[in-house]
């Protein structure tokens, strides 16, 4: 599926989950290669994250909370 073709809804969960993610890097003093390093990911997958492109698997949303000492359900809507 297309993000165009997303309901609203999903788009503009998927940006919440970004800005959490982002804010949880920054509060933490990380750049977007530390945290992609310490949650062994892309620095690119961390980027469309926080801007909320793409459909984050969830095998990389757990790293990243492990990463930001968070539980993932800190960074969901």
């Amino acid at each position: 599926m297309r993000p165009a073709d997303q309901p609203e809804w999903i788009v503009d969960s998927r940006r919440r989950v970004g800005l959490r993610i982002r804010d949880a890097r920054i509060a933490e003093d990380m750049s977007q290669e530390e945290l992609a390093h310490c949650a062994e990911v892309d620095r690119s997958t961390v980027q469309r994250a926080e801007l909320g492109q793409n459909d984050l698997k969830l095998s990389h949303l757990f790293r990243i909370a492990a990463a930001l000492r968070l539980p993932a359900r800190d960074l969901m809507p």
